[in-house]
């Protein structure tokens, strides 16, 4: 099924305006982090880390609302912690449906069957319940017996119910690539929307750092993940070329202002992974102030195995725009799972140019000894 077609128009006329007014970067989807506090602790989560001063701060409704309309982003994905938890978010989820936003409100379904009754099904609202793979993996990745059954139980209520419901899927070190794709069987038997999958992000905060894939390893097990999906019919919501950038077929940049987070502290620089780069109070500030240049792979150590869609998905819809045939073939075939990989990108942060170059607050120019691996 993948993302529906309407949507899918809606969001292509949202990119072929921004550049025929020639704005080079405009946001595709608000990352809204309204609080940090979860009723989880996973083991790579870098979210819940902080004094409970912290964890008890909620961005109110109106903030909420005041954040989609600065940015004017289509999109709008609620993350967190845990977005339920938010005694308000049933007035800000209406409140988005209302301006016709997409909302993707992101949980880990725990507390879904108790609070499903505070939302009215829509098309553009949708849960993305987080899932991290078969029962025994998800649960070791959320330290926390049972956490997937009862998930898989609030996919099934949410169908009933007439909501739209997608998977969020991260996968760490240690994967099968027979399992994962035993997993994708599974939910997409249950009619989910489509799954987002990414690699993890090696957050700073992270207690455990182990668990965590490198670029060339989370290339290979996409690519085996999709040869064993060959004909399996798989929906995933993603771009197609976004898919074929985590096989290790396309060499793209980072383009991070294409999701702009919004958290507790403001507008995070230059993205919602990455932790001690500062803050605007302003989406504009955001925008026109943050040193864009200094992140990414290759530009900055702390981005060096990133290959998560925050980061690539608006630079893989922004190739389809200007390559649909290119586009169009992925999404027929399939991405390649042989061959040569697109090269990585130069490690400029190594250079003595780069060293010149002065970054902005938040930048990284005092963690030159770092290395990608």
């Amino acid at each position: 099924m993948g993302v529906p077609l309407k949507q899918q128009i809606r969001l292509g006329m949202y990119v072929l305006g921004k550049k025929l007014r020639g704005e080079k970067r405009y946001p595709l989807v608000l990352m809204l982090e309204p609080l940090f506090r979860c009723n989880l602790a996973c083991a790579g989560c870098g979210k819940i880390d902080y004094p409970n001063h912290i964890l008890d701060k909620r961005i109110s409704v109106q903030e909420a609302l005041d954040a989609v309309d600065e940015c004017g982003a289509p999109v709008v994905s609620i993350a967190g912690g845990e977005p339920l938890l938010h005694k308000e978010m049933p007035q800000i989820v209406e409140g988005f449906v209302r301006k016709k936003k997409y909302v993707y409100l992101c949980t880990n379904a725990l507390l879904l069957k108790k609070r499903i009754k505070d939302y009215t099904p829509s098309e553009y609202l949708t849960f993305s319940i987080h899932l991290d793979g078969n029962r025994e993996r998800h649960d070791a990745s959320v330290c926390q017996d049972g956490v997937f059954e009862r998930a898989i139980d609030a996919v099934r209520m949410a169908k009933q119910k007439g909501f739209r419901v997608t998977v969020n899927c991260t996968l760490f070190q240690g994967e099968s690539a027979q399992e994962v794709a035993a997993f994708f069987d599974h939910v997409n038997g249950l009619g989910v929307e489509g799954v987002t999958v990414a690699p993890g992000f090696s957050y700073e905060r992270a207690p455990q750092q182990e668990v965590f894939l490198q670029r060339r390893s989370s290339k290979e097990l996409f690519r085996e993940i999709f040869r064993l999906g060959k004909g399996r019919r798989w929906a995933f919501n993603h771009s197609s070329l976004y898919l074929d950038f985590i096989a290790g077929n396309q060499n793209y940049a980072c383009t991070a202002w294409g999701n702009p987070t919004r958290n507790v502290f403001g507008w995070q620089r230059p993205c919602y992974l990455l932790v001690g780069e500062g803050y605007a109070p302003t989406f504009e500030e955001l925008m026109e102030e943050t040193n864009w240049d200094g992140y990414g792979v290759g530009r900055n150590p702390k981005c060096g195995n990133c290959m998560v869609h925050c980061g690539f998905e608006a630079t893989a819809v922004e190739d389809a725009m200007a390559n649909p045939l290119k586009a169009l073939l992925v999404k027929l075939r399939g991405p390649r799972t042989s061959g040569p990989m697109a090269p990585e990108p130069p490690i400029l942060y190594e250079s003595p140019e780069s060293q010149s170059v002065p970054l902005e607050r938040g930048s990284l120019s005092s963690d030159r000894s770092e290395r990608v691996a």
